[in-house]
């Protein structure tokens, strides 16, 4: 039998139908691509991130007759994150020969201008510096050292990181990141339509998940804009606002947005966020001071911070950081045999273990509620604040050291009474008053009551008078 058609009112209806139908789609799909077109461009523009206060111990001034060993001396350097090195010959290195200190130091910006990177050489003799001088060998009346980060203020969501400029980023940095995982980055319009069939295929072969096919644009997207759904509907407007966010800005701004947002790993309750921090973290070091095989082990963390933590997972991060170094030395951002020796490096992941060196938390309640008494909440955990403090570190360490020899001589007397003792200190300069060491109780490194601030005590002796 011969099918029947339609008749051609009803062909025309439905082709009325059908034209409307699509022109309404379109009109959705262009309401909602200028929406997140506002949307990335009014934020990407004027982008700010929430940045904590940073806390910062007194510097240390070091000059000609001050009271202070090579030993000692080395010591304090480490615990600010320089490296003993054959040469002191970039910043945040320093060499020792016995009695003498080669120290390159790092430029930082102080509250009354930025002291540039120099060298310094530092002569001591016994239990004293006995010559400074800079690097043309003149006398050096009194130097500053960067002080130490005792602490961040962060929001109550835990967000940190540390804001880096283009400057500051090793420019091996963004090779590897282009060359390991956006290898089209400088032609691709935020998508990569061939990478995401190649990473399906990859994937459905393995039978898991190996590969991904997002671009650095799209990861910043949705790191930056977006929440952790993943639905077909958050992929599409991830793939659109990464479009708009090519079409809008260049790429330098956009990879260095990236450096800054990307999500590398977490710290009890904070989120390491960015290159600047990780470093940091891992490292404890500057970015810009990271070597090829530790720049490497950030690239590898990208893929799974979770998964490629370098602290409970280091087989897996040893083997993906050589993966990285092979792919960069294919792909002619390194050579051949520096890809070879950074392999044989250890990961040189930073120690974490029990107290870190810079973790002074009674003192740093102290800070917190000063500034809390002066300051907006927004302040202290949105704006970046650099926070000068009196905090001696010395002097805090010779605090801690007293407590714990005299609790332990009480310990061990034999009276009862003494079993269990605790004790605080808090030392004040004479002259002004200002607060230089406050140690919380037996435990210096506890982060709970604070018996230099919290414990109500009696004032002694009082006599009624008449």
């Amino acid at each position: 039998m011969a099918r029947q058609k339609l008749p051609a009112r009803w062909r025309h209806r439905i082709g009325v139908g059908l034209a409307v139908f699509v022109l309404l789609l379109l009109v959705a799909v262009v309401v909602v691509v200028a929406l997140l077109d506002h949307r990335v461009t009014k934020q990407f523009e004027g982008r700010r991130w929430t940045l904590p206060a940073k806390v910062y111990a007194q510097p240390l001034e070091i000059y000609v007759g001050q009271t202070l060993s090579a030993e000692r001396f080395a010591e304090e350097l480490e615990r600010l994150g320089y490296q003993a090195q054959p040469a002191a010959v970039r910043p945040g290195t320093f060499q020792r020969k016995g009695d003498r200190i080669n120290l390159f130091v790092r430029e930082f910006q102080f509250s009354d201008g930025r002291q540039p990177a120099q060298q310094l050489q530092i002569g001591f003799a016994g239990e004293a510096i006995s010559a400074l001088k800079g690097s043309q060998g003149k006398d050096v009346p009194v130097f500053r050292l960067d002080p130490l980060l005792i602490g961040s203020i962060f929001p109550i969501h835990g967000e940190d990181r540390i804001v880096v400029s283009p400057a500051e980023v090793p420019p091996l940095l963004p090779a590897a990141l282009k060359a390991v995982e956006d290898r089209k980055f400088d032609t691709h319009h935020g998508v990569d339509p061939l990478a995401i069939l190649r990473a399906l295929l990859t994937n459905v072969r393995a039978g898991q998940v190996e590969q991904g096919g997002s671009t650095l644009t799209q990861q910043l997207v949705k790191s930056y804009f977006l929440d952790s759904r993943r639905t077909f509907g958050r992929k599409i407007e991830e793939a659109i606002m990464a479009f708009v966010l090519e079409s809008r800005f260049e790429k330098a701004d956009i990879m260095n947005a990236y450096i800054n947002e990307i999500y590398l790993g977490q710290d009890g309750r904070r989120a390491v966020h960015g290159f600047g921090l990780a470093s940091q973290f891992y490292f404890g070091k500057p970015l810009a001071e990271c070597g090829l095989h530790e720049i490497a082990v950030l690239v590898a963390i990208v893929r799974g911070p979770s998964y490629y933590d370098p602290r409970r997972h280091p087989d897996r991060v040893l083997e993906r950081r050589d993966l990285v170094l092979k792919l960069l030395a294919e792909r002619g951002v390194v050579e051949p045999a520096a890809a070879e020796a950074a392999m044989r490096r250890p990961l040189g992941i930073a120690d974490r273990a029990g107290r870190p060196a810079n973790y002074f938390p009674a003192y740093l309640d102290l800070v917190r509620r000063q500034l809390r008494a002066d300051y907006p909440e927004e302040s202290l955990t949105e704006a970046g604040l650099t926070v000068f403090t009196t905090l001696d570190p010395l002097l805090q360490a010779k605090a801690e050291d007293a407590l714990t020899l005299e609790l332990a001589r009480q310990d061990k007397s034999g009276r009862r009474a003494a079993q269990g003792l605790e004790g605080a200190v808090v030392i004040t300069t004479p002259q002004t008053g200002e607060v230089i060491a406050v140690v919380g109780g037996r435990r210096a490194a506890f982060d709970g009551f604070n018996r230099a601030l919290d414990v109500r005590r009696p004032i002694g002796s009082l006599k009624r008078m008449r």
